[in-house]
């Protein structure tokens, strides 16, 4: 009876490290991110809230805390989407740069922003309070003159990063980079006159005002340089907002089996900064106060994060030397982003909620601009 009771004992106790394990190593795409992922105590069990309240993948961007205080109201549960699109990111401060980073050597130039076609753009105000982000040394890990905000689980050394250093993959040979939109109705904020049908809070179907505009300008832009360029202009974010990623997964596969050529994956959206108050702001360059600011969003979720950051860190810093406040500090998370596909991988935000279309697009087209410069021999 005893020998049977302490099998049992110990049956029970392999049974729930598995399920212990499992858990953990739910989002891990390989078994070194799999090992970090157990090392990581009470990971698995936010998990577990978050797969109760539906986002157990966290393919929504909020954090366990967030999906808690969610499971609290019914109704806002039930208002998820567009909870969503204003807690999906925390308030960035303005802050003032403490000492100035030494520029590396043989960046390349991108054009000068007073360069940067605007002719067509009016650029009408929208009533919209705009703060500037400036990063300081004291928060971020530094490479260069790129700075990055970790809130993953993953340590970061600037050095290791700084010897990483990106090499061009481009080779001509057929589509090269791919521009997709996992959430395509992200829109901004249109000063009066300029409005459109909303489907949503600062969301809209019209591809003329959400971000795959915005993917129009920078594909436009690329393909001045002699880049073959495909566009994805499927909202997939409709009609389920939190299967978008599942959807834009499901589009980039297809597009590489049938374009092997293809060598890089823009995934463009628009971030939602918002005050305590409800307040929306806008996000601007100090450089020119017409273009919004952007954001490298990426995924450490993945055994292909270094790749894909060193492609961040190259571009963040091909722009940053030419316009010091036009990106934000690169944003690196706890998730995947899709970003786990063999091929480099960016989400990139365009300016924010606040926002206005043109100033979004004149951004747009300076980021298109940096990002070929990036890729393509000085």
């Amino acid at each position: 009876m005893k020998q049977q009771l302490v099998r049992r004992i110990l049956a029970i106790c392999a049974a729930a490290i598995t399920l212990w394990v499992a858990f953990s190593t739910a989002r891990s795409t390989s078994f070194s991110d799999a090992l970090t992922d157990v090392k990581n105590s009470g990971q698995w069990v936010c998990r577990l809230v978050q797969w109760e309240l539906g986002d157990f993948f966290g393919t929504d961007l909020l954090s366990a805390v967030n999906v808690v205080a969610l499971g609290q109201s019914p109704y806002l549960l039930s208002q998820r989407s567009h909870v969503v699109s204003l807690m999906a990111q925390t308030l960035l401060e303005e802050t003032p740069v403490e000492d100035e980073q030494a520029q590396p050597e043989g960046v390349v130039q991108t054009p000068p922003i007073s360069s940067v076609a605007s002719d067509d753009l009016t650029f009408a105000d929208n009533g919209v309070p705009s703060q500037t982000v400036i990063p300081s040394s004291g928060a971020y890990t530094v490479v260069g003159n790129a700075y990055i905000k970790n809130t993953s689980s993953r340590t970061l050394d600037g050095a290791a990063l700084a010897a990483n250093i990106h090499q061009s993959k481009l080779t001509g040979d057929g589509p090269q980079i791919l521009i997709i939109h996992s959430h395509g109705s992200e829109a901004y904020s249109m000063p009066a006159g300029q409005e459109y049908t909303a489907s949503g809070t600062y969301r809209t179907a019209d591809t003329n005002y959400n971000v795959v505009r915005i993917g129009d300008e920078i594909a436009s832009v690329l393909s001045g340089y002699g880049i073959s360029v495909l566009h994805d202009r499927t909202l997939h974010d409709v009609p389920s907002y939190n299967d978008a990623y599942n959807s834009s997964l499901a589009s980039v596969e297809d597009y590489l089996a049938k374009y092997p050529s293809l060598v890089y994956v823009l995934d463009i959206h628009r971030d939602a900064i918002q005050a305590a108050d409800g307040t929306q702001y806008k996000l601007i360059s100090q450089e020119d106060t017409r273009a919004a600011q952007c954001c490298l969003v990426m995924g450490l979720a993945s055994d292909r994060w270094a790749e894909n950051m060193a492609l961040a860190i190259a571009v963040q810093q091909t722009l940053v030397e030419q316009a010091p406040t036009l990106m934000r500090p690169i944003a690196a998370r706890g998730y995947r982003y899709n970003q786990h596909l063999p091929i480099d991988s960016l989400l990139v935000e365009v300016g924010a909620a606040g926002n206005s279309l043109d100033e979004a697009i004149y951004s747009a087209r300076i980021f298109a601009h940096g990002f070929a410069k990036t890729l393509l021999p000085s």
